[in-house]
């Protein structure tokens, strides 16, 4: 009896330390709220957020569901595109944080100092990769794994590449201080580079960016996350400026 009771407490107990983890999700800890930060999603509300050249949350494909920000493609299979999503606000120098998770052979992307405008969402905004590298082709196209997950895409390599398969959390952080920009991934910087500089410009030569002189040219802008038409959820999003 006595172990049997031993063993249905050390149940309970793990039961319980689980809902306390999970309950943690998309909240601000006691730290967290004296130095700043701001929830940007707190798993049910879409109020910081809408669509890429909308004025309103788009009615389809993104979803606040379980706690989760989830973008799912429509029934049909096609990939039309065209449903980013980008914070309301316009944000400067920051620390900006999310986990992600993609679906197997998913590819989606975070930009950052996005400006709106009548062409995609990634001609202006540079991008943090999100990719199941294992399966998606793009990790293997590029230069020295500049598609990978963490990368900012197409230009710079994340190194060291430590993300986690498709199905697991990925933990994120992207700081914008002035021209400087981190990327951070399961926390490790796998990204640094300045902006505005001869050799920033000389990178983008080199690029498909080259026609664009708005790519990475802003220092205030919005952050948005990647339709990409593949399956891809988000959660615990929360930023504090600098």
């Amino acid at each position: 009896m006595i172990l049997l009771t031993a063993l249905c407490t050390a149940c309970s107990e793990g039961q319980s330390q689980q809902t306390n983890s999970e309950t943690m999700h998309n909240q601000l800890t006691e730290q967290e709220v004296e130095d700043g930060w701001t929830l940007l999603f707190d798993g049910e509300s879409t109020e910081h957020w809408r669509g890429y050249n909308m004025d309103a949350f788009p009615e389809n494909g993104w979803q606040a569901e379980d706690g989760l920000l989830v973008f799912r493609p429509s029934d049909s299979g096609e990939w039309t595109s065209g449903l980013d999503i980008i914070t309301r606000e316009t944000f400067s120098n920051y620390e900006f944080k999310i986990e992600w998770m993609i679906e197997e052979s998913g590819n989606s992307g975070i930009f950052y100092h996005v400006l709106e405008q009548d062409r995609a969402i990634y001609w202006s905004g540079p991008e943090m990769q999100i990719l199941d590298n294992i399966n998606h082709p793009d990790a293997d196209q590029g230069v020295n794994g500049n598609r990978k997950a963490g990368s900012l895409y197409d230009l710079i390599p994340a190194e060291p590449q430590n993300t986690r398969p498709h199905g697991e959390w990925n933990s994120v952080k992207i700081v914008s201080d002035g021209p400087v920009i981190q990327h951070w991934q399961n926390g490790e910087k796998v990204v640094e580079y300045e902006r505005w500089t001869p050799e920033w410009f000389d990178m983008l030569h080199e690029s498909k960016f080259n026609c664009f002189p708005e790519f990475g040219a802003m220092r205030d802008g919005h952050i948005g996350l990647q339709d990409h038409g593949d399956v891809v959820k988000f959660r615990n999003i929360k930023i504090r400026e600098l």
